[in-house]
């Protein structure tokens, strides 16, 4: 995917659903999502170029920050990461498994870009808030040491922003577990 992803993840349905017509309102970008997660929170993804996608982040910030949970611009985001989001990655070759959990919804979308750009490995699952009390998490595949490292990165990366919660690389996976991941 050529063009930048944004998101702006709210503590309130209303406040959310508002924001999401700022934002298309705002800048010439495509809504992917809108919708609510748990726990009664609000996520919009959106895409399009990136000083637009800036733009419309930017102005839903201004406006409602108060409510405004995480956020993110992404540039050139993996491309990876949307069959991940749909836990539609064929995924051929099981190795090591990574996991990694945040507090947010947003903060696992940049987990998995900087992680999936850090180290060769393959994005199976992103878990963004639904049915986690408002957490997330990914799943991720390769060799121990390219899983190590990129989940080493992505933690670095979210837990900066507080939004870390736990992680863990399983070097090799029993098949009874992989049968239920994948």
């Amino acid at each position: 995917m050529s063009k930048a992803i944004g998101m702006a993840e709210y503590q309130t349905v209303s406040t959310g659903i508002h924001a999401a017509d700022l934002m298309v309102k705002t800048a010439n970008v495509e809504i992917i999502e809108a919708q609510t997660v748990c726990p009664g929170k609000y996520i919009v993804l959106i895409t399009g170029e990136l000083s637009a996608v800036r733009a419309a982040v930017d102005a839903t910030q201004t406006l409602y920050g108060d409510k405004l949970i995480d956020h993110f611009v992404l540039g050139n985001p993996d491309p990876s990461i949307f069959p991940a989001i749909y836990a539609a990655n064929n995924i051929e070759n099981k190795n090591a498994l990574g996991v990694l959990e945040t507090f947010s919804a947003a903060s696992i979308i940049v987990a998995a870009d900087m992680a999936a750009k850090t180290a060769d490995v393959q994005l199976i699952e992103l878990r963004i808030a639904k049915g986690m009390c408002g957490k997330s998490y990914m799943l991720l595949t390769g060799e121990v040491a390219a899983v190590q490292a990129a989940i080493d990165r992505a933690q670095q990366e979210v837990g900066a922003g507080g939004m870390f919660l736990d992680s863990s690389v399983i070097p090799n996976p029993d098949n009874k577990l992989w049968e239920t991941i994948l």
